[in-house]
């Protein structure tokens, strides 16, 4: 039994489990070519991804997962994963004040997560308070693409991309359960 009953609704969650569950195999695949010591931030950065793609697909099917819980847990993996990879571990960049801006974008991520997801009343949320999450990681890898696009081409180039599209994708999946949710409950 899913969650959804709308052909659109099922299409955007369900395309967005797709392209992150193909987005965490590249990334693992990249774990194993290059082996453990050198990019085994990307594999705990993947652990957080497969627990949300888990939660993503435990709460579409309506197995053991409440919407609170789901709200909460995806919020928590998702600030995490900002946490470690953009403010205490940041890849390093040529540009200083891309890697400036994609800090501040961040912090504010960080910060929109603590305060919509901290209210007690996180049913309210509007389209654009949601909107607004998935934004911001998009600003966010759009500037780490842009930066590695003035960076020579190398043999992690491909694997960078990829790595840096998962959490935007996951993301857009977390923002559409919960605007479905959101519809669910004022009508």
């Amino acid at each position: 039994m899913i969650r959804y009953k709308d052909k659109i609704k099922i299409f955007d969650v369900g395309i967005t489990a797709v392209a992150a569950m193909a987005s965490v195999g590249v990334m693992l695949y990249a774990v194993f070519h290059f082996g453990l010591a050198e990019a085994w931030p990307e594999m705990v950065l993947n652990i957080f991804y497969i627990a949300c793609l888990a939660m993503i697909c435990m709460y579409f099917f309506n197995y053991r997962i409440t919407t609170r819980q789901f709200n909460y847990w995806c919020s928590i993996l998702l600030g995490m994963t900002v946490l470690l990879r953009d403010i205490l571990f940041p890849p390093p960049l040529d540009n200083f004040l891309i890697h400036l801006v994609c800090l501040m974008l961040s912090v504010l991520m960080l910060c929109v997560l603590t305060f919509f997801y901290a209210r007690k009343e996180w049913k309210s949320y509007t389209k654009a308070n949601l909107w607004l999450i998935c934004i911001i990681d998009l600003l966010i890898a759009a500037c780490y693409n842009y930066d590695i696009y003035l960076e020579p081409i190398n043999e992690y180039t491909d694997y960078l991309l990829v790595e840096i599209w998962i959490r935007p994708s996951i993301s857009y999946g977390l923002v559409a359960c919960f605007i479905s949710e959101v519809e669910g409950k004022n009508s």
